[in-house]
């Protein structure tokens, strides 16, 4: 009996009556609908579930990049998609900030969606030019709050997460600093790197390149945990700053109306994929923290946290997108 038929004899053991109708997902092959570019750090998790889950469902799973108006081409279609599990958007922490960035979308994010499961988290690391003369982050702290509004910081394009994350932090230390935006993260590291632009809350897994090279300074990682590639660098909790957290995290939703019992199966299966072994060191190895959580809930309230947290940085930093 091979690993395929057993998967689906237990998938199919803990159906109710009530959810036999679930026993049919999928009938066809499923979209999993990536909103971002090919080969980029949100396509590449993808991508990987979607062969590893292609090898347990009796249909494929094929990732569909649907770029467009940042998120907004490939989110949308997923919106408007049949409530039948067959097309799942996975996303990013850009989805629970679409509706205070763009008040006038073609879809509602939050009563046009069902999360599904969150995947992981991927912390944001704060960094600084090799040569700026702050070691800690409560001396960067100090520093810009003995010299307010002299400093800069950069974020790959307003609204963006590293543009949310730094926000964050500036706001619960009571300091100021200058946002430099440029179009996407990479336009902006060479300013970091010669120094006319100092500082940059980045994504774990863009930051480390830099960091481990003696390029940036690493001063401390917003997560709850010390990433296993910088055990040196303390968290933000440790560095003085409990509960200041930030973080790039992906998540599966499908359409709102999608029946619970196939939330329940799409959910499962991500969740045992992202048990496996080989599938935690490869998302490891882009700093992605996998949650142990994957249920349908567990991602509801996390978005609605991570909603709620972002939408009131926008609001009192009065931010607007690109």
């Amino acid at each position: 009996m091979n690993r395929r038929h057993l998967l689906g004899l237990g998938a199919a053991a803990a159906l109710t009556p009530v959810a036999a109708r679930a026993q049919a997902w999928p009938t066809q092959p499923v979209r999993l609908v990536v909103p971002f570019a090919a080969g980029g750090p949100t396509d590449i998790p993808a991508r990987l579930f979607a062969d590893e889950i292609s090898k347990i469902l009796p249909q494929r799973m094929i990732v569909e990049n649907r770029t467009g108006a940042g998120v907004v081409v490939g989110t949308d279609a997923v919106a408007k998609a049949p409530k039948d599990g067959q097309t799942l958007l996975y996303t990013t922490v850009a989805h629970s900030v679409l509706r205070p960035l763009f008040p006038r979308l073609p879809f509602d994010p939050v009563a046009d969606f069902a999360p599904v499961s969150l995947i992981g988290v991927i912390p944001m690391v704060i960094t600084v030019n090799k040569d700026f003369p702050a070691r800690t982050l409560q001396e960067l702290i100090a520093k810009l709050r003995a010299e307010p509004g002299k400093h800069d910081y950069a974020s790959s394009g307003n609204g963006g997460a590293l543009h949310l994350a730094t926000e964050l932090l500036l706001r619960r230390a009571n300091v100021r600093a200058n946002h430099v935006p440029y179009r996407g993260t990479a336009a902006a590291m060479p300013d970091v790197l010669n120094g006319s632009v100092p500082i940059i809350v980045d994504v774990a897994t863009t930051a480390l390149p830099f960091v481990q090279r003696g390029e940036t300074r690493a001063l401390a990682v917003m997560d709850s945990q010390r990433l296993p590639q910088l055990p040196n660098v303390p968290t933000t909790a440790e560095a003085g700053f409990p509960g200041l957290e930030a973080y790039t995290w992906h998540m599966v939703l499908a359409p709102s109306g999608t029946p619970t019992a196939i939330l329940d199966q799409a959910a499962g299966v991500f969740g045992r994929v992202a048990k496996e072994a080989s599938v935690r060191t490869r998302l490891g190895d882009l700093a992605m923290r996998i949650v142990d959580d994957q249920s349908p809930a567990y991602a509801k309230s996390w978005l609605e946290a991570e909603r709620t947290k972002w939408e009131a940085i926008i609001q009192e930093a009065g931010i607007r997108a690109d």
